[in-house]
C-alpha cells in the first residue's frame, strides 16, 4: 500500500501532537517546522484534520492545533480517510471486463479494501508512538530482570 503525501505529512502531524505531553496548542508553523513540511500545505491537512474531528483548532496568538481525541481513540484509517477520503476498490471496471469477471474483480478488490480497512482501524497512534514504544520495551526489561 502506498501513502500519498498528504497522508505521510498527516500522520507525522498528528503523532507529534499525541506526543505534545504540554497539550497546549501547537501552530502550523512549528509543526511545519519540526517535520520539515511545507507550511502552506500542512495548513490544508490540519484543516481537514479538524473537520473531520480528529484535531481541534484554536485561533490567536497562542493559537494552534491539539488532538480532537485521545492518540488510543484514533485509528491510522481515520487519518488516511480524513485526508483522502474513503478507500475503496478504486479501478474503474465498467466497460474495460465482460460484466461477469467486471463483477468478480470487483468483489475480490472490495473483500481486500475491507480487510485493509480493518488493519488500518487496528493501528492506533498509541502503536506508533515512540514513548509507547520505549514505555513497552522498559516494561519487558523489567519483567525479564525481575525473572531471573
Amino acid at each position: 500500500m502506498k501513502l500519498s503525501q498528504s497522508v505521510t505529512y498527516a500522520i507525522h502531524a498528528v503523532l507529534r501532537l499525541a506526543e505534545n505531553h504540554e497539550g497546549s496548542p501547537v501552530s502550523c508553523g512549528r509543526l511545519a517546522e519540526q517535520g520539515k513540511m511545507p507550511e502552506r500545505f500542512l495548513l490544508q491537512i490540519l484543516r481537514d484534520l479538524a473537520k473531520q474531528g480528529l484535531l481541534t483548532s484554536t485561533r490567536g496568538g497562542g493559537g494552534g492545533f491539539t488532538l480532537g481525541r485521545r492518540p488510543d481513540e484514533i485509528s491510522l484509517l481515520d487519518v488516511i480517510e480524513a485526508v483522502d477520503g474513503p478507500l475503496n476498490p478504486g479501478l474503474a471496471l465498467r466497460g474495460r471486463f465482460p460484466a461477469e469477471v467486471g463483477e468478480r474483480l470487483y468483489r475480490a478488490l472490495e473483500g481486500v479494501t475491507e480487510t485493509t480497512r480493518q488493519q488500518l482501524r487496528a493501528v492506533k497512534l498509541t502503536d506508533l508512538m515512540l514513548h509507547s514504544k520505549e514505555k513497552s520495551a522498559a516494561a519487558r526489561d523489567k519483567a525479564a530482570a525481575s525473572d531471573r
